[in-house]
């Protein structure tokens, strides 16, 4: 079984699940995000996000491959892109800052430490473009859903895995708390990310590693 890490563009957003890749929750408003599903087209709205952030940004997310099979995928950007981090009661990001958005991993797939993987690979290129941390907004346990047009749990990471991976609670609520990973002080861990993408892909020169993280 071979794994790997590619940069999210257009040329593989289609690798996302259909639900996720007509998702458009983070990077439309609340109000345009309703339309864009009642009359609109929520996969040209996320196409256009993604291609977007391209231009302006960069590669914005990873996808990960297990046997050339999607498995999982993360995204993040800048907080000016993306619309829905102000409607958080925990908001605004800080402006230091990266949103971690979304973290998911396919059912079949869960277990394999692929989370964990997509979360370290994200430091690593957030550090490399100079960026000083990452925040996420929390989704607690026991917290459940309020309004109908809030993310659903599968828009948000769970507080606990992000606790696991190094990240604080700079703002609690109970249930969506605001979270943050402070990339200088990560230095030890960044090795960590080395050494397991090392042992998961081989080589730290392999054409798959280069591949996935050298890209913007």
């Amino acid at each position: 079984m071979t794994r790997r890490l590619a940069p999210l563009t257009l040329d593989n957003l289609s690798d996302l699940p259909k639900s996720c890749r007509r998702c458009v929750v983070w990077e439309l408003d609340p109000v345009a995000a309703r339309q864009a599903k009642e009359v609109g087209d929520p996969g040209f709205e996320k196409e256009a996000w993604v291609s977007g952030t391209l231009l302006e940004w960069g590669s914005c997310g990873r996808v990960a491959y297990v046997d050339d099979n999607p498995a999982g995928f993360v995204t993040y950007a800048p907080p000016a892109m993306v619309p829905r981090s102000l409607a958080f009661p925990t908001s605004p990001v800080s402006a230091d800052a990266v949103l971690l958005m979304t973290a998911r991993v396919l059912p079949q797939y869960a277990g394999g430490g692929l989370a964990r993987m997509l979360l370290q690979a994200t430091a690593k290129d957030l550090t490399r473009r100079g960026i000083r941390a990452i925040e996420a907004f929390g989704l607690a346990a026991g917290g459940g859903m309020g309004d109908p047009g809030e993310p659903t749990a599968s828009c948000l990471i769970p507080a606990d895995l992000l606790l696991a991976v190094g990240f604080k609670t700079v703002r609690q609520h109970y249930r969506f708390p605001r979270m943050r990973l402070e990339l200088k002080t990560a230095l030890s861990w960044r090795e960590d990310v080395e050494l397991a993408l090392e042992r998961i892909l081989g080589t730290v020169r392999s054409p798959a590693l280069t591949s996935s993280t050298s890209a913007p």
